[in-house]
């Protein structure tokens, strides 16, 4: 009797079970992060944050180069500063885009290779002609696929120094050799049981010399 009544309702409501599915693969779509969030954080941080990086080093450079004299310190590290970014932002933008073209991973190196040779060809040519354009297509190509190796190499440890830095919730952890720490509540409430203890031991021991 239970059965012929379940089958009756589920008969009498056909969109119960689709309803309850439909809001099911909704909420499995609403905890799934969307791919374009993530295509944006993979945007800055491979594009945007080296060409950022790039033209601070490059107003370095500007501050102790031997033409400061001549030209101005603001103006040959704005110069400076400017053509690193733009260097940086154009081999960036190219070895995401062959990354893309050859649907391969952020880690390989042969990307780097063409995206290098690729944007030293083009500002080689727009720079020097065709000599400039062999010219800075190989000096591109090699230096951009060794600075792509380097952090490839790096990633690893500047990971593991970061949770060496940086505690769970995000906050600066000092070093253990540090004379200044920061505590936790269990290490607060441990050092109160210990200065608690200490100073029972000493009252005790006034009370035995008085």
């Amino acid at each position: 009797m239970f059965f012929y009544s379940s089958v009756v309702s589920s008969s009498l409501n056909p969109e119960k079970g689709f309803r309850t599915e439909t809001m099911a693969s909704l909420n499995q779509q609403g905890d799934s992060p969307s791919p374009s969030s993530s295509t944006s954080v993979d945007w800055r941080r491979r594009i945007l944050i080296p060409t950022i990086l790039a033209g601070v080093a490059g107003g370095g450079v500007g501050l102790v180069s031997k033409h400061r004299k001549v030209y101005g310190l603001a103006k040959i590290s704005a110069t400076y500063a400017t053509n690193f970014a733009i260097v940086t932002g154009c081999y960036c933008g190219a070895r995401e885009f062959v990354t893309a073209t050859r649907k391969t991973g952020p880690d390989d190196l042969l990307n780097s290779a063409i995206a290098g040779f690729g944007t030293g060809a083009i500002l080689g040519r727009l720079q020097g002609g065709q000599f400039g354009a062999y010219r800075y297509s190989l000096i591109f190509a090699v230096v951009g696929t060794a600075v792509d190796f380097a952090a490839l190499k790096l990633r690893p440890k500047l990971h593991d120094f970061s949770e060496s830095m940086f505690d769970k919730s995000s906050s600066l952890k000092l070093p253990e050799w540090s004379p200044i720490q920061v505590l936790d509540e269990e290490a607060l409430a441990a050092k109160r049981a210990r200065e608690e203890k200490l100073y029972g031991q000493r009252k005790a021991l006034n009370k035995e010399e008085s």
